[in-house]
């Protein structure tokens, strides 16, 4: 019986090294997405005492405008129905993280820039109304970064081509059909505010 689990033991243990040790290793995805941090140290009582009660108000609002075909924000201002909008202190942290994601971030390589759990707990967060407007109370003197993610639906038509007549003199007509379509969007709108002084309301548009 011993001898029958001496050899079961061997078996497995050949096993799992003949799986490290294959001869056919599956590559990884290309698509893999890549999760970058700023290499900065967080100073989480310094973010506190920034977000510590003041006397002024930051009130805003928060709006996109549709894509064109082209990429470009055009039309009328489509504003941000009850959506969330989060207020960070602007720390050395913050300042690094925001500039690698301007380097480095990107949707087509699927890297994506990210701020520490411990960073991201240090926040203020308000809810627009339906005009898009937000208003933060109580705020002290410093530098704030404010964001929010708006989701929109672009809608519109093209003519879909739906066959070919012709006459009897040779000629042709070429038949087209009106057709709807939508399209999800998803913008993200940020913006950095700067408070002077106690008492003051500073007003912003995020977009």
């Amino acid at each position: 019986m011993k001898l029958k689990k001496y050899i079961v033991a061997i078996f497995y243990a050949l096993s799992s090294t003949a799986v490290v040790s294959a001869q056919y290793k599956e590559p990884e995805k290309k698509d893999k997405i890549e999760a970058l941090y700023p290499q900065v140290h967080f100073d989480s009582l310094q973010a506190k005492q920034k977000l510590a009660k003041g006397t002024a108000t930051i009130k805003g609002i928060a709006f996109t405008k549709a894509k064109s075909k082209w990429g470009l924000k055009v039309g009328q201002r489509i504003y941000a129905n009850q959506i969330k909008v989060t207020l960070f202190p602007v720390t050395p942290y913050l300042e690094s993280w925001y500039t690698l994601r301007k380097e480095k971030e990107s949707l087509r390589k699927r890297r994506y820039v990210y701020l520490s759990k411990n960073a991201y707990r240090y926040r203020l967060e308000a809810i627009t109304n339906s005009d898009g407007e937000f208003t933060f109370p109580d705020m002290k003197p410093g530098k704030y970064f404010l964001q929010g993610f708006l989701g929109y639906t672009h809608n519109g038509t093209y003519n879909e081509y739906t066959g070919t007549g012709y006459n009897n003199y040779g000629g042709q007509t070429d038949y087209y059909q009106q057709k709807s379509y939508s399209v999800d969007h998803e913008d993200r709108i940020e913006a950095f505010v700067e408070v002077k002084e106690d008492g003051e309301i500073v007003r912003v548009n995020l977009h």
